[in-house]
């Protein structure tokens, strides 16, 4: 019986290790399709982004995934829980069309929303999955504070990133390697 319930915690262990790699791969994807300098269609990639990782996210749960119904959920989760998420999401892509001054600054702040949004996503879905929900029972409505408490963590993370990737090209000094932490 001890076996058993080891066998269990391996596997649910394995399962919030996986979760975490598919969530934070998505991150980083919607990161980089987030700066595509064409207005709007950086959020068309970027849905198709998080539909993936929903996608990848029921797979390991054992759910069965419905395209088109997880654009609703996506589309009632982002713009009906997180109507100020959405509204941002598409100033941020929208600005991008401004010559020169949009294009720079669209491309810095759409990616770091697009990646914190991602990572909501994905912990409402994975949370969603893992309690034994389907993509048939899950409500947005119901998820709609625990999604804000994710996005302000998303924008953390998505911050750390930001800071790691900059780092090595920040750390630099005149004629002199960089900090070996910094590499």
């Amino acid at each position: 019986m001890i076996e058993n319930s080891q066998v269990e915690v391996t596997t649910s262990t394995d399962r919030e290790v996986s979760s975490r790699a598919i969530i934070k791969k998505h991150v980083l994807i919607s990161m980089g399709v987030g700066a595509v300098p064409i207005p709007i269609v950086d959020v068309a990639a970027v849905t198709g982004v998080q539909l993936s990782m929903i996608s990848k996210l029921a797979k390991l749960h054992g759910v069965q995934f419905a395209e088109d119904l997880g654009k609703s959920l996506l589309a009632a989760l982002v713009g009906g829980v997180g109507s100020k998420a959405l509204v941002t999401s598409f100033l941020g892509s929208a600005i991008k069309a401004i010559p020169v001054v949009g294009s720079a600054i669209g491309a810095v702040t759409f990616p770091a929303f697009a990646g914190a949004t991602t990572y909501a996503v994905g912990k409402v879905f994975d949370k969603h999955f893992a309690q034994g929900g389907t993509m048939l029972d899950f409500k947005p409505a119901d998820v709609k504070e625990y999604f804000s408490e994710e996005l302000d963590k998303g924008k953390e993370v998505v911050s750390n990133i930001t800071t790691t990737v900059k780092k090595p090209f920040t750390s630099r000094k005149a004629g002199r390697d960089p900090e070996p932490d910094a590499i």
